[in-house]
């Protein structure tokens, strides 16, 4: 059920989905949040601004924006009565704000759109406020947070309302195409030519919990196409699900949120100043180096190093995010179908200097691993991750990515969505991408569904991981025609870190306590942390073309005449299981 519209202005408030009745001085208190079962009530613009901005931040602009009754149109009253009627309830000219404030010292530009000025509709006024809030940020170079809460496109104005979903999807390409942050918030309800323009094109799209979000609302769908609609339905929590947002957050983490992502993107804008800046960024390590000489690590039968790397208490992504980076703020959705859990995404930093993560997750426990499908990940879980590639490139923050996977998953639906075009735009685009790319393999390198993600300018390798073309498994089972023949694929296929240093697949192998990494997480950790701030240090000074044509080189002579190393043949004792 959606709450009142009206301000919490009552001494009593009753709650549209628990009913209970709520005291008005400490509904305002929780933010606005039923303190019995935490449903959200809507809130005026100006409310939300005030819980979100520093006090006395807000610096409005537009006071002259005002709704033209552009077609004279009138329905059971005209247009400019209604407008009237709007600016009399709710104290504005337009119903929409833009202007400047900070959260926290962090200065932004900002827009909105109030749903109490009829609906939230979005005529010429509000569109223009939109627009001018992005030119503004794009002329200052400021981060832009956009707040929605409309019913669609306002049907008073024609196709002058309808030329604003154009008018402002335009204007945030702009802001896309400089390396501006675009930080956009749906709130209860977001719906129509709204949904379907500024509001849905954000960097970073956040939604307040159960908020109603959709092109189509629910009665025009039953109406039109006599469908009846799951439990649910275009909730966040929906959408979500669907791969459409990257949070869902409740509104009393809201301001600490659009804070860290602010903080983030202000330290990224400094490291834009040159390769300098962004190499003074990285911290200080005391880990173990890597090492570039294949016999200074233990030698292990290939698959032994192969059960080492499948161990079940070995670190995975989101260990290492804990331990090696800071402030790590996941990201969600591939903004397609869905949100692939054997994938994780996200911002942090390294030292100060901010970068995307993209790592495979296998789980820890039983149900873990199900809902991460044992880090195997589906289509959307690659485009997921391109999203962030790309949200990288755009922002200028290096991209560090953690593989350990079996491989990509074999599934019928991972098929039907396009698994094999996914992996192959994956490599296509990390060749491409002008900022500093830098993988370690944590585990297992299955194949392309490794490769999906590890086609980068350096190449790391934990001592006890392996990177192969097809499992020891499947390999004994095609070739060997015995399964039980893992052992000796296992060493024919020479997957393991000194192996392919010798190739020259790989660049440098990092060191593991003794016994595996899962030994002492931490010392193995530090050892991570050593040698990809060892990498990122040689690489953010380099000028993106070359980072480019390096990266084009580097694939160019794997199996190049003349070029690719080719090994001796496998030791006896490297066969025997």
């Amino acid at each position: 059920m959606i709450a009142p519209s009206r301000a919490l202005t009552a001494e009593w408030r009753r709650c549209p989905a628990c009913e209970a009745f709520v005291y008005y001085k400490r509904l305002k208190r929780n933010l606005g949040v039923c303190p019995e079962c935490n449903h959200h009530f809507r809130l005026r613009l100006r409310e939300r601004l005030d819980q979100l901005l520093d006090a006395d931040s807000l610096e409005e602009l537009g006071a002259e924006l005002e709704p033209v009754d552009v077609l004279s149109f009138a329905d059971s009253k005209p247009y400019a009565e209604r407008v009237a009627q709007a600016q009399r309830k709710t104290g504005s000219t337009s119903g929409a704000i833009y202007g400047t404030g900070t959260v926290d010292g962090q200065p932004l530009v900002l827009a909105g759109i109030d749903f109490d000025f009829i609906g939230g509709s979005m005529g010429g006024a509000a569109g223009e406020a939109i627009t001018l809030a992005a030119e503004l940020a794009l002329d200052t170079r400021t981060p832009l947070l956009v707040i929605s809460a409309s019913g669609g496109a306002r049907m008073q104005e024609g196709c002058v309302s309808l030329m604003q979903m154009a008018k402002t999807s335009q204007a945030i390409g702009r802001l896309a195409e400089a390396g501006v942050l675009y930080i956009s918030l749906l709130t209860d309800p977001t719906y129509g030519g709204v949904s379907a323009s500024f509001a849905s094109l954000g960097d970073v799209l956040i939604a307040e919990p159960a908020a109603h979000i959709g092109f189509a609302g629910p009665s025009v769908i039953e109406q039109t196409i006599r469908q009846k609609l799951p439990e649910g339905f275009q909730t966040a929590g929906f959408l979500f699900e669907h791969g459409m947002l990257d949070l869902v957050e409740p509104r009393e983490n809201l301001r600490r949120t659009i804070r860290g992502l602010l903080e983030l993107h202000a330290s990224a804008r400094d490291v834009r100043e040159g390769p300098a800046a962004a190499a003074d960024r990285l911290p200080k390590t005391d880990g173990q180096p890597p090492t570039s000489d294949p016999e200074a690590v233990a030698r292990r039968r290939p698959w032994e190093v192969v059960q080492l790397a499948r161990h079940l208490e070995r670190p995975h992504t989101l260990e290492y995010l804990g331990v090696v980076f800071d402030g790590f703020q996941e990201l969600h959705g591939d903004r397609l179908f869905g949100d692939d859990a054997a994938i994780v995404c996200g911002l942090a930093k390294l030292g100060e200097l901010p970068v995307v993560v993209i790592g495979h997750q296998k789980g820890r426990t039983t149900s873990e691993m199900m809902e991460r499908n044992f880090g195997m990940p589906q289509p959307d879980g690659y485009r997921k991750g391109m999203r962030l590639m790309r949200y990288a490139a755009r922002f200028g923050m290096p991209i560090v990515t953690l593989v350990d996977t079996p491989g990509a998953y074999p599934g019928v639906g991972a098929e039907e969505r396009g698994q094999s075009v996914a992996i192959a735009e994956s490599i296509m685009l990390m060749s491409r991408l002008r900022v500093p790319i830098v993988t370690l393999v944590t585990g297992e390198g299955g194949s392309g569904g490794a490769l999906a993600l590890a086609a980068s300018d350096r190449l790391l390798m934990l001592e006890n991981s392996y990177y192969s073309v097809i499992s020891p498994e499947g390999c004994a089972t095609i070739l060997f025609k015995d399964a039980a023949a893992a052992p000796r694929a296992a060493a024919a296929l020479r997957l393991t870190a000194p192996d392919l240093l010798r190739l020259r697949v790989m660049d440098a192998i990092v060191p593991e306590p003794e016994g595996g990494a899962h030994t002492d997480p931490v010392a193995a950790a530090a050892n991570v942390k050593t040698a990809l701030v060892e990498s990122l240090r040689e690489l953010v000074v380099l000028d993106p073309d070359e980072l480019v044509q390096r990266r084009y080189e580097r694939f160019r002579m794997f199996g190049a005449p003349g070029r690719q190393p080719v090994l001796p043949p496998v030791d006896a004792i490297e066969e025997s299981a």
